[in-house]
């Protein structure tokens, strides 16, 4: 069994979780805007959290630092990172791999000007999503020459900012038809090629249904390289990055996830990236935290001896077995 004095992990959400939703038929948003103030209020609603993964710029965009940590403040949150937005209509041919050599530098400067905010605040890492970084047609860019420059832009950042941590959030697509970091191991590759200590990753668990992994086996591969710096949790019918509640469709891969990581030692945050369009924020996070909190419990009575002598028989019923039962047998009425 798993020690039972086990300290319960902390939770996390990414901001926009409490923000304005849109979709390209929802033009208008399916919400009022939502200033990072605001989003930080209805944050601090929710009870449970304790960390908050901020975009930025902030919105508005002259929103002063000290304001941002005032309202943390008061909600009891902690920044545990920023997450720079270098996906915009900016840089939609790409932020790293723009072909305009000025849009690549206002990329890297905007990721740098966060990373000094992240330091002030405090945060454990700098979140980057290249969403825009790929490409969409056969033969519309050299592959080398789009790797070349994601690699070179985010050691330059690790170089200008040692004392940080830079987290690569991958994913196989959206909004660019083929994106450079795509999975965890093309992430790999390029971290190390970079050569930078101060360079992991952060495993955002739909992102890897969505890239048909099977989030275990991902993190147990960033692990075995001491790279998982961060993990997003949602949920998705793997055909899109549909960030749904925990749990909600991938109940046992979600539990063999955190299983994985907690045999492994890993001690993060467990932080939702969900987006609920049509659902009550404030109650949504609520919900993904109570399935999380269930998995944590279920991990205290998992019976690890068992397991681990079916998974060295490769005896899936049993396998199964074990972890249903403990699964089913930590969900409170």
């Amino acid at each position: 069994m798993t020690d039972q004095s086990a300290t319960e992990p902390l939770y996390g959400a990414g901001l926009w979780h409490f923000g304005q939703f849109r979709d390209r038929y929802a033009t208008d948003g399916y919400g009022p805007p939502v200033s990072t103030l605001e989003a930080i209020d209805v944050a601090g609603q929710v009870g449970s959290l304790s960390v908050v993964d901020i975009n930025y710029p902030f919105n508005p965009a002259e929103l002063d630092i000290a304001a941002v940590e005032d309202a943390l403040k008061a909600n009891n949150l902690r920044a545990i990172a920023l997450t720079p937005e270098i996906y915009t209509r900016t840089f939609c041919r790409g932020g790293f791999t723009n072909p305009d050599p000025k849009v690549r530098r206002e990329a890297i400067e905007l990721v740098s000007r966060a990373a000094d905010l992240t330091r002030r605040l405090g945060g454990d890492y700098v979140k980057l999503w290249p969403g825009q970084d790929g490409w969409d047609y056969p033969f519309q860019a050299d592959y080398k020459a789009l790797w070349t420059m994601s690699v070179e832009a985010v050691r330059e950042l690790a170089q200008r900012h040692p004392d940080l941590r830079f987290a690569i959030e991958y994913k196989p697509r959206e909004p660019r038809n083929r994106m450079t970091f795509s999975s965890a191991a093309r992430t790999l590759l390029a971290i190390e090629e970079m050569d930078a200590p101060n360079v992991g990753i952060l495993l955002d668990f739909g992102h890897s249904l969505y890239g048909l992994e099977s989030p275990a086996d991902a993190a147990q591969m960033i692990m075995a390289k001491d790279r998982l710096y961060a993990i997003d949790v949602n949920d998705n019918f793997r055909g899109w990055d549909d960030d749904m509640v925990v749990g909600s469709i991938h109940l046992v891969e979600t539990f063999e996830f955190f299983h994985t990581l907690t045999q492994a030692g890993w001690q993060g945050v467990w932080q939702l990236d969900q987006f609920p369009f049509r659902e009550n924020s404030v109650e949504a996070a609520r919900a993904g935290i109570e399935v999380m909190r269930t998995i944590w419990r279920a991990l205290q009575i998992l019976d690890t001896g068992a397991l681990a002598d079916a998974q060295a028989r490769q005896d899936a019923l049993a396998a199964q077995r074990i972890a249903r039962a403990a699964l089913l047998g930590a969900q409170r009425a």
